[in-house]
């Protein structure tokens, strides 16, 4: 009995005990003790993934009223210091379990923004909770109309180097000079519909002269601020229009053919307006070729060029390049980064102005023209008119020029001071001079031909993207890894701890094995399948290319190694609707001699895609200047045979040879061991003495070699 009733004693106290454990003590009353509850509750729930919806609105309506909380405590005079003090700390505690909370599940940050969206769900729970703490409820204010987002918006990114940029320049505020520059108001003109006068008078009032701005002389340039970097000229037809930047000119319709340096007169204008930041809207194709000259005319600035989301964009950086097709990304932060200039490339790319392409840039430029005075814009293209005459419109509109209704600041002004009306007979002419004075400027090869070399090679260095560049460069790094690890070998097999540098013998005997085994391997990666690779990458982008100088200045020959660098090439011009003619080493004759005769005859062929070893030789396609070399030959003779089917005896124009070069791969280091050993066969005929053996495999045994020792500076050796 005795154990019996011990053993229910004992379990009578453990029930009490128990019971006494159960036992909370009295809820505490308030808003913020329920909050708290709220908040255990969410935690509790975000430990077990997914967040729900209810969750995610119970987490923003705590962090809400913890901030309204906090507001009306520091705001509430009745309080002691001490109970605000003890207020404000309970608040705090709140406030890190809500951190907490959202360590756990980053997207719960979004909620606590300022202009985050609270739902009707969020208001009707936030009225339930201030009830149940004995509070009012306010009035919620109605909530704003839905605001339409703009195009593309929900593309939008801002990277954080453009927020840094932001935060280190909080004070970039508007020139409101540049309001005076447009407010220019129509007197004698007010009612006359200016602008289809304006069109029609480039169709009607020509007169046989070339549109083109009385420039200054290039000797203006010389105590300008924008002469070239030592080792550097312009031609003179160039320097006029950097001249014409340094006398307070700024804006321009640049419309010289290509092959005329148009690059480098904006950016050696913008240099003389002191237009930076800089930002330069491009084709996709010319993109790094236009870093590639900042590094050239300008090197004592730095640029950026933006790719994809901009992760790794300097918004800091002096000039911002970015091509068309990403463009709606980033037209958000920069119309708030504070351009100072803006350069638009193959501008009549913008003429459809109800495409989003063009929306955009004509927005930039209205901001840009918000914020500064006097900006320097340039809108650079060969073919300003393709269809129509209404092409100007858009680019017009680009300089400021003109609204969607009327000419606006200085050429309304122009148009006023001509004392005439649409209704005079000299109006067109007057007009037309108007427009031009503005800073239209055209010039052509056969213009300045004194000015040109008579024939001449332009690099214009292409970005690989996506998976296809990724796998060339990690190809071109791990056959310089295998290099590096012989190198290793080598040099600890003869144990000789006492080299210093790079012993560049050795160094040639590694490529030289690699070539071999190269030249015998039918399997595996190489420095040839590497080259092929870049070849077929490059394919789109080198068509692109031509295309463009099609549509620029008429015929273009294009140039290719491979087959299937051809087949790409045609299916492109094919799919824009481009007429090319082929020439190929598969043809019969008669074949070949017709696809010459149409590109030299018929005018609406305006490409002969040509196999180099086809048609290297043997051929006149002199009716082109300008010739597109897709893929690099191993030998500078390759390459002028290449050129000479266009420069030869009857050219009456100067030859632009541009050659597609994959930047950042072993393509560049061909190139450059190309140019060098481009002066043996001239040399070796003048009577200079010369190294013997400058063929392909020189050249191909050069590059692995700069691959090697590259590869060994980069560890530190040398």
């Amino acid at each position: 009995m005795s154990g019996t009733g011990q053993r229910r004693s004992g379990r009578t106290r453990s029930a009490a005990g128990s019971q006494r454990r159960r036992t909370s003590r009295p809820t505490e009353k308030g808003l913020i003790p329920l909050l708290a509850g709220i908040a255990r509750e969410v935690d509790r729930s975000v430990q077990k993934p997914p967040t729900k919806g209810t969750t995610r609105t119970k987490y923003q309506v705590v962090a809400l009223l913890v901030r309204e909380e906090r507001a009306s405590v520091k705001a509430d005079g009745t309080l002691s210091a001490s109970k605000r003090e003890e207020e404000l700390k309970r608040l705090d505690g709140l406030a890190t379990i809500l951190a907490k909370i959202a360590a756990r599940d980053t997207s719960l940050l979004s909620l606590l923004a300022e202009d985050a969206r609270v739902s009707d769900a969020a208001r009707n729970y936030k009225a339930t909770v201030l009830k149940a703490a004995g509070r009012e409820v306010p009035d919620e204010p109605e909530p704003p109309a839905p605001v339409t987002p703009p195009p593309g918006a929900e593309k939008r990114v801002v990277p954080q180097s453009a927020i840094s940029y932001q935060l280190a320049n909080p004070f970039l505020a508007p020139d409101f000079a540049a309001a005076q520059e447009r407010a220019v108001q129509p007197r004698r003109l007010a009612g006359w519909e200016l602008l289809e006068p304006l069109f029609r008078s480039f169709e009607h009032d020509t007169s046989g002269v070339r549109a083109c701005m009385e420039l200054p002389e290039p000797a203006a340039l010389a105590q300008s601020r924008a002469r070239p970097p030592l080792g550097r000229t312009l031609m003179p037809h160039q320097a006029q229009v950097v001249a014409a930047a340094a006398q307070g000119h700024r804006t321009f319709l640049l419309a010289d053919e290509p092959g005329l340096g148009k690059t480098a007169q904006a950016l050696l204008a913008a240099e003389a307006a002191d237009a930076f930041p800089l930002l330069v809207v491009v084709p996709n194709v010319v993109k790094t070729n236009w870093a590639h000259e900042v590094d050239l005319w300008i090197p004592h600035r730095r640029a950026t060029v933006v790719h994809g989301d901009g992760d790794q964009v300097d918004a800091f950086a002096d000039v911002v390049v970015v091509n068309y097709e990403i463009l709606d990304r980033h037209v958000g932060w920069f119309g708030d980064l504070g351009f100072r200039g803006m350069v638009v490339d193959e501008a009549h790319f913008i003429k459809n102005k109800g495409s989003q392409r063009s929306q955009h840039v004509l927005a930039l430029s209205e901001r840009i023209r918000e914020r500064q005075a006097r900006p320097l814009l340039m809108a650079l293209t060969g073919t300003p008119l393709i269809n129509d005459i209404e092409d100007f419109r858009a680019i017009w509109e680009l300089l400021g020029w003109i609204d969607d209704e009327r000419p606006i600041g200085a050429l309304m002004q122009a148009l006023e001071d001509t004392g005439l009306t649409p209704a005079d007979r000299r109006f067109s002419a007057a007009a037309r001079g108007a427009v031009i004075d503005r800073g239209i400027v055209r010039r052509r090869k056969v213009d300045v031909a004194a000015d040109i070399p008579a024939r001449r090679v332009a690099d214009l260095p292409v970005e690989l993207d996506g998976p296809v560049g990724r796998s060339i460069r990690a190809a071109e790094a791990a056959l310089a890894a295998r290099m590096v690890e012989q190198y290793h070998r080598a040099v600890a097999a003869r144990g000789d701890d006492a080299v210093e540098g790079i012993d560049l013998e050795l160094a040639k005997r590694i490529a030289t094995s690699e070539l071999k085994d190269s030249d015998e391997k039918t399997s595996g990666e190489n420095v040839f399948t590497m080259v092929r690779r870049i070849g077929q990458a490059k394919a789109t982008l080198a068509a692109d290319y031509a295309a463009q100088l099609a549509r620029n200045v008429g015929k273009v020959v294009f140039f290719a190694k491979h087959i299937d660098v051809m087949d790409t090439a045609e299916q492109l011009f094919a799919d824009r609707g481009i007429t090319y003619a082929s020439i190929r080493g598969d043809q019969t004759r008669a074949a070949r001699d017709r696809n010459v005769k149409a590109f030299t005859e018929d005018p609406d062929v305006q490409i002969v895609v040509c196999s180099l070893m086809a048609a290297g030789v043997g051929l006149n396609l002199q009716v082109a200047s300008n010739l597109v070399l897709a893929e690099l030959s191993w030998t500078d003779a390759e390459q002028t045979q290449a050129i000479d089917r266009i420069h030869r005896i009857g050219q009456s124009e100067p030859v632009t040879a541009w050659r597609i070069i994959a930047a950042q791969t072993i393509d560049a280091k061909i190139a450059e061991l190309i140019d060098s050993k481009a002066g043996l066969a001239a040399a070796a005929l003048d009577g200079v003495d010369v190294e013997e053996g400058s063929t392909s495999t020189d050249v191909q045994l050069d590059a692995l070699i700069a691959l090697l020792v590259d590869a060994l500076e980069a560890e530190g050796i040398g």
